[in-house]
């Protein structure tokens, strides 16, 4: 087996041109023969180098628009060609085959092109037949061909040329041929997911590019890593790597405050919020947020719907923070943050965010779509004597929110656009509602004339009983149980308001 290779012959066919001079001129001054096609044949000719056409190689033109230029015998045998393999070199010289010892190809912009909202006709034109099929037989025959897919590989390429005297070693080779295939197996399975999404194929196909190595896991003794583009999703304007928890609550945050049109800020603790309000000014909103909880705030992941100010960036810098996630902020709120340069900081960009979730199971992935479903006043049914009056109607909309957004099983007291406190991933929704009422006691909120919503249905009417004693006085829940007369009847029994949904929210 083969292990120094010097480069002799070499294909090379890029889209984007960008970075490839200099490596092109290395090869050219090693005395590597060049062989390109189209507008890179043009772009080194511009270089005033040597360089012969694809089309002089294989004696064919580019036909058929451009989607015909290297399926060749003359192309493909110089690259698959075995050179320890004797009956391979006596048919490449039968047949005057050059030996192509390095390929240097990308492939046509596909997802770019779909992302750009480009026409049917323009998705299937960016395809790449030749483009993927050089990859695949470059990376292939690894033993003795580099392949190049990437433009990220150009410089590295370059700096082995030149501390090899031109050659690559088979370790070089493969590590090249790994990229390689990472690219073709991204490439199509852009392309499948494209193709699958009407009367879609009950396979899992996903392929992230880019990924960034975490401190560690949820605990210090696992590995982790996010498969993703923090950078387009954000732009940190400061503080430290996000870990892996970070990352988790981060997500928590944007789906919550995505519910909010009116000026909001929430505060969330291991997923779940424990202080959210909407006033008509963001300042009004952090303070009464940060009412709700201020123990559990300590530490927490902060996330607004507005510009931050520097008013609200005082106010906020008297707590302990891990992260704080806004639209936008006033250059001298950023400044009076990063005085404490581990504090994270991120500025969210407008990206739009799929519509699908998965996550790891047992021997398998389990997916599902999101839940984009919210209901408001419109969708809320009275079941009691009593109706709702129209702020219990506002009230019970902005609860329904939080509930989505909470641990199963939950119940979620609000008043006047502001959450009082919450019962969070309890095993009984009596125990939920418990925890409820004692979280608002201790930080002195009187839950008369406060609403409560239920992620979902009450199977007996005891929640409804003890709510109504506490002074909640109208009640949300999706409804469904078969016992669900003996929640309505306990409701007209205390005077109060049930409204049902018909959806309910469990968030496991």
């Amino acid at each position: 087996m083969s292990q120094s290779i010097k480069i002799k012959n070499a294909l090379i066919s890029v889209y984007y041109k960008d970075g490839l001079e200099p490596l092109v001129r290395l090869l050219a001054k090693q005395g590597v023969q060049l062989f390109s096609t189209g507008g890179t044949e043009q772009f080194i000719k511009d270089l005033n180098l040597p360089v012969t056409a694809v089309e002089d190689l294989t004696g064919y033109p580019s036909i058929l628009g451009g989607r015909v230029k290297t399926l060749h015998p003359k192309v493909f045998g110089g690259i698959l060609n075995r050179r320890a393999l004797i009956s391979d070199q006596e048919q490449i010289s039968q047949y005057e085959i050059p030996e192509i010892d390095l390929v240097i190809v990308d492939l046509y912009p596909f997802e770019e092109t779909l992302k750009a909202g480009g026409s049917e006709e323009e998705i299937i034109e960016k395809i790449d037949i030749g483009g993927i099929s050089l990859i695949r037989a470059a990376a292939k025959n690894f033993n003795d061909v580099v392949i190049l897919a990437s433009k990220d590989d150009y410089s590295t390429l370059q700096e082995q040329l030149e501390n090899q005297n031109g050659e690559t070693t088979l370790a070089q080779r493969k590590a090249y041929a790994k990229k390689a295939f990472h690219t073709s197996s991204n490439y199509d399975t852009a392309i499948f997911n494209y193709f699958n999404i009407e009367e879609p194929l009950n396979v899992f196909k996903q392929s992230i590019s880019k990924a960034q190595i975490l401190r560690y896991g949820e605990n210090p003794h696992q590995q982790g890593v996010f498969y993703g583009d923090l950078d387009a999703m954000f732009t940190k304007l400061n503080g430290k790597e996000l870990s892996y928890n970070n990352l988790v609550d981060v997500d928590a945050a944007v789906a919550l405050i995505d519910e909010f049109e009116a000026p909001t800020f929430a505060i969330l603790k291991h997923t779940n919020a424990c202080g959210v309000a909407s006033r008509t000014n963001l300042l009004d909103a952090w303070n009464v947020a940060l009412a709700c909880d201020p123990v559990s705030a300590f530490g927490g992941v902060l996330i607004a719907n507005r510009e931050i100010d520097l008013a609200t960036a005082t106010e906020i810098n008297k707590l302990f923070f891990e992260v704080l996630i806004a639209p936008s902020y006033q250059p001298e709120a950023v400044e009076l943050f990063r005085a404490k340069k581990n504090r994270v900081i991120l500025q969210r960009n407008d990206v739009e965010l799929s519509k699908k979730q998965f996550k790891t199971l047992l021997n398998g992935v389990i997916e599902q779509d999101k839940d984009l479903v919210i209901e408001g006043p419109d969708q809320m049914t009275a079941v009691t004597e009593k109706a709702p009056t129209a702020q219990e109607l506002i009230d019970l909309h902005f609860a329904n929110k939080i509930v989505k957004h909470t641990k199963s099983n939950t119940i979620v007291f609000v008043k006047n656009d502001q959450l009082l406190s919450s019962g969070v991933g309890q095993t009984s929704r009596v125990d939920a509602l418990k925890q409820a009422i004692v979280k608002a006691e201790a930080f002195g909120f009187d839950l008369k004339g406060s609403v409560m919503a239920s992620d979902a249905f009450f199977p007996f009417p005891d929640c409804v009983e003890i709510a109504a004693e506490a002074g909640i006085t109208a009640v949300l829940q999706p409804g469904g149980s078969i016992k669900d007369a003996d929640s309505v009847n306990m409701a007209n029994e205390k005077g109060i308001t049930m409204v049902t949904t018909g959806i309910r929210h469990f968030k496991h």
